[in-house]
C-alpha cells in the first residue's frame, strides 16, 4: 500500500487546477514540436527549460513532461497525415499509416495510433509506479563502484543493442566523453581542452549542445533534403473514431508485446526509437497479416506505437531512481532536475517524495489529456503543415537561437551551437547516432567521477569492480553486452557455413 498511498499524495498535488492548467499548456506546446520537423522532443523540451528556472520544480517538471508525451503524440501525426516522421521514433508509424490515410482512412488510422499511444503510455507509467521505489530502495546499496557499473552497463547497452553499427556508437560515446572533460577537473581543479577560452572554464552547457544537434542540426538536414508537405486531408467523424476503438481488443496480443518491448527498451537505454522499429518488426513476423505490413495493416501502427510510447514513459524510471537518463529527452529533463538544485537518484524518493510522486500522478494525467487534445487538433495542425518552409524553417532556427542565448546571456553559446548543429548535421548524414552522444555527454563527468573514486579508494586495483556479487554482476553484463555484436556476427557465421554445407549435401545427393 507504501506506492498506492503515495500515488494518492501525488495525485492530490497533480489534479489542482494551476498543474491542470500546465499539462493542457504542456501538451499543446509539445504538440506543436512533435508536427515540426526539425524540432523534436528533446530540442522541445531544452528551448523551453530556461522558461522554467523561476519555477518551482514540481511545475516544471510538469510541464516539461506533459510537453514531451504532446511531443510523442504530434510525431504521430505527420507520420500518418504527411508521411513525415516529426520525431524519429516516429518513423515505423509511416509504414503503415500514411498509406492507410492514403487510402481514405486517416480518421481511423489516427485513432488507431492515438489510442495504442494512449495505452502503451499507461502501461509505461503503471511499470514506474510499481517498481520506482523498489529500484530506488536497490538503488541505496550502490556506492562509487556500483554506480560506474551501472553507467558502464548503459554505455555497454547502447553499443551491443542499438542495432546500428558497434564501432559508429563506440566513436559518438567517445566524441561525447571528448565534450564531457571540457572544463575544470572536478578533482584536481585544473583546466581540461578550454585552448584558453574563458568562456570554456565552466564546461560546454549541455542545454547548447542539444539545441544545436536537434534543432540546427535537423534544419540543416530538412534544407539539405528539400522536405516538402504533402498531406493527406482530415476531418474527424465520431463514429469512426468509436468503432476504431471499439475494435482495439482484437489486437491485444500485438498490445501487450509491444508494451513489454517498449518497457524493456525504455527502462534500458535502447529508447523509444529502438523499441517502435523492434515492434514493427516481431510485428510483422509473428503476425498472421505480416505479409500485409506496409500496405496500411492496423496492426503495423498499433505495433510502433505502443511499443514508442511505453518506452518513452519507462525512460523516465532509470533518470529518477538511478540517476541514469534511458532517452535524449530524459538525458534533458536530468540537466533540469540538476538546474532545479535536485539529484536525481534514489536518495530523491525519499528527501523529494512530493517531486516524484507528483511527477507519477501527472504521467497519467498528461497522457489522457494529451489522447483528447491531439484528436481535437489534428485539422489545426494539418493546415499549419501546409505552410511552406521558407516560414517555418526561420521559426525554428530563431527559436534555437534565442534558447542558446538564455542559457548564460553569452554570444559564445550561439557560435557554439552553431558548431554542434554542424556536427548534429554530420552525424545524419553519415549515419551516426546521436543519443549515445548526448548520453555520454550528460553521464561523462559522472562515469569519469565515480571511475576515479572506486580508483582512489581501491588504491589503483581495478578488482574493487567485481569484488561483491552486485558491482561483479553489472561489470559482468556491461562486457556481455559489450562482445554482444562481436558473438552475434560468429554465431551468424557459425550458422551460414552449416546452412552451406547442408545445401552442399543436398545437391551431391
Amino acid at each position: 500500500m507504501g506506492n498506492f498511498g503515495q500515488l494518492m499524495d501525488g495525485f492530490a498535488i497533480a489534479l489542482t487546477t494551476h498543474h491542470v492548467m500546465i499539462m493542457v499548456l504542456g501538451v499543446l506546446l509539445g504538440l506543436v514540436v512533435g508536427v515540426l520537423p526539425g524540432l523534436g522532443a528533446p530540442n522541445g523540451v531544452s528551448l523551453l527549460l530556461p522558461l522554467t528556472f523561476t519555477m518551482d520544480p514540481i511545475s516544471a517538471i510538469i510541464l516539461l513532461t506533459s510537453m514531451y508525451w504532446g511531443a510523442l503524440f504530434g510525431g504521430s501525426t505527420t507520420s500518418i497525415l504527411f508521411n513525415i516522421p516529426g520525431e524519429p521514433s516516429s518513423v515505423a508509424t509511416t509504414f503503415d499509416g500514411h498509406p492507410m490515410a492514403k487510402q481514405g482512412e486517416a480518421v481511423r488510422a489516427l485513432t488507431l495510433a492515438f489510442t495504442s499511444a494512449g495505452i502503451g503510455a499507461l502501461v509505461g507509467v503503471l511499470v514506474i509506479t510499481l517498481l520506482s521505489s523498489w529500484v530506488a530502495n536497490f538503488a541505496l546499496r550502490f556506492g562509487s563502484p556500483e554506480y560506474f557499473a551501472v553507467y558502464f552497463m548503459a554505455f555497454a547497452s547502447f553499443i551491443g543493442m542499438a542495432g546500428g553499427s558497434p564501432f559508429k556508437t563506440l566513436v559518438s560515446i567517445m566524441l561525447g566523453f571528448a565534450v564531457a572533460t571540457v572544463g575544470m577537473d572536478t578533482i584536481s581543479g585544473e583546466g581540461r581542452l578550454t585552448f584558453g577560452l574563458r568562456e570554456l572554464s565552466n564546461g560546454i552547457s549541455f542545454l547548447v549542445v542539444v539545441i544545436g544537434l536537434f534543432g540546427i542540426g535537423e534544419l540543416l538536414l530538412t534544407i539539405d533534403e528539400g522536405y516538402k508537405f504533402e498531406g493527406v486531408k482530415a476531418k474527424l467523424k465520431l463514429s469512426t473514431i468509436f468503432r476504431t476503438v471499439a475494435e482495439m481488443p482484437r489486437y491485444w496480443v500485438t498490445i501487450v508485446r509491444s508494451a513489454l518491448i517498449g518497457c524493456w527498451m525504455g527502462i534500458t537505454p535502447g529508447g523509444p526509437t529502438a523499441a517502435s522499429f523492434m515492434s514493427y518488426a516481431l510485428g510483422r513476423r509473428f503476425s498472421r497479416r505480416g505479409k500485409y505490413f506496409g500496405k496500411g495493416e492496423p496492426e503495423g501502427i498499433v505495433a510502433p506505437e505502443t511499443a514508442d510510447h511505453s518506452a518513452g514513459s519507462c525512460a523516465l524510471l532509470p533518470m529518477l531512481a538511478l540517476g541514469v537518463p534511458g532517452s535524449a529527452t530524459a538525458a534533458v529533463m536530468m540537466g533540469g532536475l540538476m538546474i532545479w538544485g535536485l539529484n536525481p537518484g534514489p536518495m530523491l524518493f525519499s528527501t523529494r517524495p512530493d517531486f516524484v510522486w507528483g511527477l507519477i500522478a501527472s504521467m497519467y494525467m498528461g497522457n489522457l489529456i494529451a489522447v483528447v487534445l491531439v484528436l481535437a487538433t489534428v485539422p489545426l495542425f494539418a493546415f499549419i503543415l501546409r505552410a511552406p518552409f521558407t516560414v517555418v524553417g526561420p521559426l525554428i532556427a530563431i527559436i534555437c537561437v534565442i534558447g542558446a542565448y538564455t542559457v548564460a546571456n553569452h554570444m559564445f553559446d550561439i557560435w557554439l551551437a552553431l558548431a554542434f548543429g554542424i556536427v548534429g548535421y554530420a552525424f545524419k548524414k553519415l549515419d551516426y547516432p546521436l543519443a549515445p552522444f548526448v548520453l555520454a555527454v550528460v553521464l561523462g563527468d559522472k562515469a569519469e567521477d565515480a571511475f576515479r573514486q572506486s580508483m582512489l579508494s581501491s588504491g589503483g586495483s581495478l578488482s574493487v569492480f567485481f569484488e561483491t556479487p552486485l558491482v561483479a554482476t553489472m561489470m559482468a553484463i556491461g562486457i556481455l553486452l559489450l562482445l554482444l555484436p562481436f558473438i552475434s556476427r560468429f554465431a551468424g557465421a557459425v550458422l551460414g557455413k552449416g546452412n552451406a554445407a547442408e545445401a552442399g549435401d543436398g545437391r551431391h545427393a
